[in-house]
């Protein structure tokens, strides 16, 4: 049986809180609570039966586990956003320019032609 892969938000907040070793800061950036960011750590590390970070003090660090895993995650956050990226630049979303009237008709207007043969894919 294959095994479920982890929640794709606490991988999200894995890799934030591993960029800055600091739950704080990755709330800050996530715009969510540090005990939204803990806890989500903590769903992730549960799910994978390994710590990925440790907790001394005030100080955050990567555990083995953590350093070895944080690179694959990050690529694969990475692979994913492309994808998505490729998805949607390749969808057919109409294009809508808003130019004030004048430029529009004297300025845009008479390029269009040209830009749309020189780019005949938008």
């Amino acid at each position: 049986m294959p095994r479920r892969l982890p929640p794709l938000n606490a991988l999200r907040v894995f890799e934030v809180a591993g960029r800055h070793l600091s739950f704080s800061r990755a709330a800050d950036e996530l715009c969510v609570t540090n005990a939204a960011v803990s806890h989500q750590i903590k769903q992730l590390e549960d799910h994978l039966g390994k710590k990925l970070f440790a907790r001394r003090n005030n100080q955050l660090t990567l555990t083995d586990a953590g350093d070895n895993y944080l690179p694959r995650v990050r690529d694969a956050l990475r692979a994913l956003e492309q994808a998505t990226d490729l998805l949607m630049d390749t969808a057919d979303a109409p294009l809508r320019v808003a130019v004030p009237p004048t430029f529009g008709a004297k300025w845009l207007v008479p390029r269009l032609y040209r830009f749309f043969n020189q780019h005949p894919h938008v």
